[in-house]
């Protein structure tokens, strides 16, 4: 007899195949013992938010508590998309690393998610939700579940991105600890040595740790972290003008958008203003970045503090100049919230200071 598939029952044919290989390696490992195998599924618009996530990692994978995987890994004459299915039907943790371009791709959202999802829902791996950048991501299939960094807000408006991946890693070992955990009460069941440890599996072939290449940023993805930037803060203002009026009786703010590249705030106390400035992106004096003004102006010739946008060889970053914070250092890199809070505090520190 000879039987037929199409293309869709041979993708559910080999998903199962592998399903069934992931709980006999699960069941081996009962008695030897492995390390928590971690898979990205991520935009590569978004690697160098991967790589930093990576290196936050690095202490998990020295403890030999995690092993790490994404599509960079694959070798030169591997199948990708069949690379890609073994190993996101053979890790423990899969971390979805969201933002806007994650959600556009077509390969992420239906066949990376799909998968992870299912062997979420059947108790095969953990997923996480990582969420990079802003986005309409709570609609998606994962938005039930409990997303890092705390809240699901998103990594890029952390003032510290540093800290916000530490908060990630943090989510990673203690979903790696649930998983020995349930390994051990399951080796107890089956009458497995109660002296059962976590010892690293076997390595699929020696590799170098240092990995990391130099990446390259077009002078659009520039203009686009600086059009995010300024939309993030004047949201940012509007909702903390808001807030300040909340929680102090007396006091109103007023947020103007006067055009796509500038904004108008105002503090008001018992109707009298008594602060002002103006936030502007553009002006070719200075170099074209997001500038902060005393008062309110149209004029795109004079700042008191402006921050310049920058890139290294992983990312792309903000840094003040310097002219109203003599204690922040030209080099600082700085995020989208963390340039909000700069600005934020130009206009609020003289009236916390009852200048």
């Amino acid at each position: 007899m000879v039987l037929y598939y199409d293309g869709a029952s041979r993708v559910r044919l080999l998903w199962a195949f592998a399903a069934l290989r992931s709980k006999q390696r699960r069941h081996n490992s009962l008695h030897e013992g492995t390390l928590a195998g971690v898979f990205f599924s991520y935009s590569h618009a978004d690697e160098a938010l991967r790589d930093q996530l990576e290196k936050q990692l690095s202490m998990l994978k020295r403890q030999g508590v995690i092993d790490t995987w994404h599509d960079r890994r694959i070798g030169a004459g591997q199948e990708i998309a069949q690379a890609i299915d073994e190993q996101i039907n053979r890790d423990d943790i899969i971390l979805l690393l969201v933002s806007a371009d994650f959600l556009a791709s077509d390969y992420c959202y239906d066949i990376e998610v799909k998968r992870a999802m299912e062997r979420h829902e059947t108790g095969e791996a953990i997923v996480i939700p990582v969420i990079l950048r802003a986005c309409d991501w709570h609609h998606a299939p994962f938005g039930k579940l409990n997303a890092v960094p705390r809240d699901g807000r998103p990594i890029t408006q952390w003032a510290d991105i540093d800290e916000a991946f530490l908060k990630v890693a943090k989510a990673v070992r203690e979903a790696a600890a649930r998983l020995n955990k349930a390994m051990l009460s399951q080796a107890t069941a089956m009458g497995a040595p109660n002296t059962f440890q976590p010892a690293p599996r076997a390595a699929e072939g020696p590799r170098s740790s240092n990995l990391r290449l130099a990446k390259s940023f077009t002078q659009r993805d520039k203009d686009r972290f600086l059009a995010e930037a300024f939309e993030f803060m004047a949201r940012f203002f509007e909702n903390s003008l808001a807030e300040l009026a909340d929680r102090n009786p007396g006091i109103e703010g007023a947020f103007r958008r006067v055009d796509a590249n500038r904004f108008f705030v105002t503090v008001y106390r018992d109707g009298k203003d008594i602060a002002k400035a103006t936030i502007y992106m553009g002006g070719d004096s200075f170099g074209g970045g997001i500038n902060y003004v005393q008062g309110h102006t149209t004029a795109s010739n004079t700042i008191n503090e402006s921050l310049s946008i920058a890139a290294d060889d992983q990312t792309i970053y903000l840094t003040a100049m310097g002219m109203m914070h003599y204690g922040v250092q030209k080099e600082r890199k700085i995020s989208h919230e963390g340039a909000a809070k700069l600005y934020w505090e130009n206009l609020i520190r003289p009236l916390q200071e009852g200048l």
